[in-house]
This record gives structure tokens, sequence and C-alpha cells, in this order.
């Protein structure tokens, strides 16, 4: 790793603190109460996994020099799904009824978004109808987290559950939408090179995913302080 190569250094240093992340929110499971343990363990598994990803995403970018698409999409394809699950987990921890549908709806747009997103991508399909069907995908997703059964099952939360819940779906709806732009303008149209393209990936999963599992330890700790209280007073 060259010390001019920004690329591999970002790499590197979003390696380690995903790997931090996942110390810090497994050590901070153990200070919640017990119904929220399970929201942070699978927190703490996102950034685990996105950890050991970007050690063989920094490699293959240091030797081959190009975008670890296949890495990528492998980080992308457990992560994002532990994502959707956490909306679930948050709503359950908080005493709120879901259904196994909801959660299979999520999937569902995870995976539209994300096959369509590899097959444009890698060229096995056209890349523009890969990319309409990658936003259909998290179009899909969107509405079932602002407008759909996730999006109504936060009514009448806690502050904390609700504050957090909406701190998550717009990490989906911003955060994530640097990849759409990412495929547009760097894949589809030629305007962004692949060092510019892939630091702002980078940039991208540290939020979405460090942030996006902060929102989750937020509500479990507030909730569980607020609880403990109750209990002690």
């Amino acid at each position: 790793m060259q010390p001019d190569d920004g690329v591999a250094i970002s790499f590197w240093v979003i390696s380690i603190a995903m790997i931090a992340a996942t110390v810090f929110f497994l050590a901070e499971a153990a200070t919640v109460l017990s119904h929220w343990k399970t929201t942070l363990n699978v927190g703490a598994l996102v950034t685990l996994v996105a950890g050991v990803h970007y050690m063989y995403m920094r490699e293959y970018w240091v030797q081959v020099h190009k975008s670890p698409i296949v890495y990528r999409y492998v980080d992308w394809t457990i992560t994002v799904p532990l994502q959707m699950i956490e909306f679930n987990l948050i709503l359950k921890a908080a005493g709120k009824e879901t259904s196994a549908a909801m959660f299979w709806k999520l999937l569902l747009g995870t995976i539209v978004m994300l096959l369509c997103g590899y097959l444009g991508e890698t060229a096995a399909l056209p890349a523009w109808p890969g990319w309409f069907g990658g936003m259909a995908g998290w179009a899909f997703i969107l509405f079932e987290i602002f407008a759909g059964e996730a999006g109504g099952a936060v009514g009448g939360c806690n502050e904390a559950v609700a504050s957090s819940f909406s701190n998550m779906r717009w990490i989906v709806t911003v955060g994530w939408s640097i990849y759409p732009l990412g495929f547009l303008f760097g894949y589809l149209l030629g305007f962004v090179d692949e060092t510019i393209l892939n630091v702002s990936y980078n940039i991208a999963d540290f939020v979405n995913k460090i942030a996006f599992v902060l929102a989750c330890w937020s509500c479990a700790k507030s909730d569980s302080a607020s609880k403990k209280e109750v209990l002690l007073g």
C-alpha cells in the first residue's frame, strides 16, 4: 500500500473502524436490557462482516487497482438484510406487534435492488435496465419503512424508539443514495473515475453501517436507562 494511494488508505481505515465498532457494540450489548441484546448483536454482525470484506477489498484494490465490485456486492448481500432485520428488532424490543411479512417484504426489496445492481454492473444485464431495477427495489424498501407496515408500526412508540427509527430510515434514504448515484455517474455516464467513486462508496459505507447501528444502540441505551430508573425508583 503506497502512502499516496488514498483509496487503499480509505479501505484500511474503514476496515479498522468497522472492527472497532464491532467490539464496541458487543461490549455495549452487555449493558442493555435483555430485549435489546439481539439488536446490538445483529448490529455487531453488520460491522464485523463489513470489516472483513473491507480488508479483502483493500487487497484487491492494491493488487488490481480496479473497483472490487464482487466483494462489495457480497458484503451488501449479507449486511443489507441484517440492517433490514434491525427495523423489525427495534420494533419488537419496543413491544410492538410485527409480522414476518414485514421482514420478507424488506428482504424482497433488498434482493431486487442488489441483484439488479450487480447484474447491471457486471454486464450480465444491460446497464440501464439493471440500474432501473435496482432503483425499483430501493423504492420498494423506502415505501415499506415510511408508508408500509414498518413505517406504520413505529406510531405510538416512545420517543427514543421513534427517533432512532427515523434516523435509520433517513440513512436508508439519504445515505444509500450514493450507490445509485455512483452507478449512474460513474458506470453509466462515465463522469466519475474509479478513484473518486471508491472513496465515495467507502465513506458512504462508513456512515450507512456504523451510524445505522449507532441509531439502534442509542435507542437501546435510552430505553434501558429509563426502564432501569423506573425499576429502581
